[in-house]
């Protein structure tokens, strides 16, 4: 039987994708047995069981950038973290261990790699993090979402694979249906924007801007996923919500039908967020969180806009120009079909086959 370990978590942004992998892993080998580990108390420990897997947890957190009493516990949960992935890793004798990062990948592929077992890391971003970019010196595979990482990794050990994204995005839906659903239109252009589960105060702030400064949005519908931290404050006034062409969630749950209902997307620039943008293949502008380690975000806007595929705005600009550019873009339809044309190029659907595949080439290797 192939057994199989797949470590990493801490976001959504983490979990879905290696959820999506496990699944393509699966149909490839039905009969396969595939084990999680993530760290403790991390959204993983509850959303992978939830899709049907097994998970063991690490004692493991990040390093905090700034002083506080925490980091004094940091050497203790690594070496901590490693012995207990060491034991699982023992006890369940893999043929492979696949990182998608996140707290719990570092310490379990360094000890897959100090076993010998074959390793694969998943790297997201357009720049990698520390933690892969020390161990892409000793795994055995590298999958990447990006051109030109061999700046980063050894480039006999890098294939581009793409993202794994939420299937449910792959489905063509029906605009009507989707219009239907939010209670949206066919007369308006429709923005979508969304700033990821917990929100983005500078978008959101921007949004509330544009609103106060216009009596009813007359030439577009908005759709907005506030996130559940600031949608309290949002729906608190009044004259917002009653806006009728605007539809405030604090997440929207069916984010297939939004994408679908959208003529254009304001969005921050997360791996897997620009990941189903390709895929979605609508114009968008990006506001990358500055809030996020080696101003990843940033990069991977740039690699979009240096294809003409997207639109930037950096994150404290975005208050004052947003609505300006959204309103640039609306009244521009030959740079709409460009930008969908670009972005479309992009795409690459079926990341997690592709990295399955490869997983399951490790596999065939060693034996």
């Amino acid at each position: 039987m192939t057994r199989i370990i797949i470590s990493g978590g801490g976001t959504g942004g983490h979990i879905f994708p290696a959820i999506a992998i496990a699944n393509a892993l699966k149909k490839r080998e039905p009969d396969a047995e595939i084990l999680f580990i993530g760290a403790k108390g991390r959204m993983e420990m509850e959303k992978v069981p939830a899709a049907g897997y097994r998970i063991e947890g690490l004692w493991v957190s990040g390093l905090h950038r700034r002083l506080t009493w925490k980091n004094l516990v940091f050497p203790v949960k690594v070496i901590t973290s490693l012995a207990r992935a060491d034991r699982i890793l023992r006890k369940f004798n893999p043929d492979v261990v696949i990182g998608v990062g996140g707290y719990a990948s570092g310490p379990t592929l360094r000890m897959a790699i100090r076993r010998k077992i074959p390793t694969l890391i998943q790297e997201q971003n357009s720049y990698p993090g520390i933690t892969n970019k020390v161990l892409g010196k000793n795994v055995d595979r590298i999958c990447v979402a990006y051109e030109g990482m061999e700046r980063f990794f050894p480039a006999k050990k890098v294939i581009l694979t793409g993202n794994p994204v939420r299937q449910d995005i792959l489905i063509n839906k029906n605009k009507n249906e989707a219009l239907e659903y939010f209670k949206l239109n066919h007369e308006q252009k429709i923005i979508l924007i969304i700033g990821g589960s917990l929100g983005a105060g500078m978008i959101n702030k921007s949004v509330e801007r544009y609103l106060e400064s216009a009596a009813e949005t007359e030439n577009v519908q908005l759709l907005w996923q506030t996130g559940k931290y600031y949608f309290g404050s949002i729906t608190s006034n009044q004259e917002v919500v009653n806006m009728k062409n605007v539809r405030i969630f604090p997440f929207i749950d069916r984010m297939d039908l939004a994408y679908t209902a959208a003529d254009i997307i304001v969005s921050r620039a997360g791996a897997i967020a620009i990941s189903e943008l390709c895929i979605i293949g609508k114009p968008v502008i990006l506001i990358p969180s500055p809030n996020v380690a080696e101003d990843h975000q940033t990069k991977n806007a740039e690699a979009l806009v240096k294809r003409s595929a997207a639109w930037m705005l950096k994150d404290r600009e975005a208050e004052e120009k947003l609505f300006l550019m959204v309103n640039e873009l609306v009244a521009n339809s030959d740079m709409q079909h460009e930008l969908r044309k670009n972005i479309r190029m992009l795409a690459i659907p079926d990341a997690a086959e592709r990295i399955a595949e490869e997983s399951l080439k490790l596999i065939d290797k060693k034996r």
